[in-house]
């Protein structure tokens, strides 16, 4: 099930922002997917205008770390 798109990476902080499409919350495990790269992660923590938060509904537009490099477009899923 896709839950949102890479809007943005930030290099230098190994983040990506996410523009939302699904809820989504800490602890929830997602894949990325996107020209030859495709990986799973667990959502360790997330941010909206640089504040912490928990949670994040369908419309925001959250910044988390991520493991691997993506670009713009690549898709989010949520991981069984």
């Amino acid at each position: 099930m896709e839950i949102g798109t890479v809007t943005n990476y930030f290099d230098h902080v190994n983040a990506a922002a996410i523009k939302l499409s699904k809820p989504l919350k800490v602890g929830d495990k997602i894949k990325i997917t996107g020209g030859e790269t495709e990986f799973e992660q667990k959502v360790e923590s997330m941010q909206i205008d640089r504040k912490s938060v928990k949670s994040a509904k369908k419309g925001d537009e959250i910044g988390i770390i991520v493991s691997q490099k993506v670009r713009k477009g690549y898709k989010i899923h949520k991981a069984k």
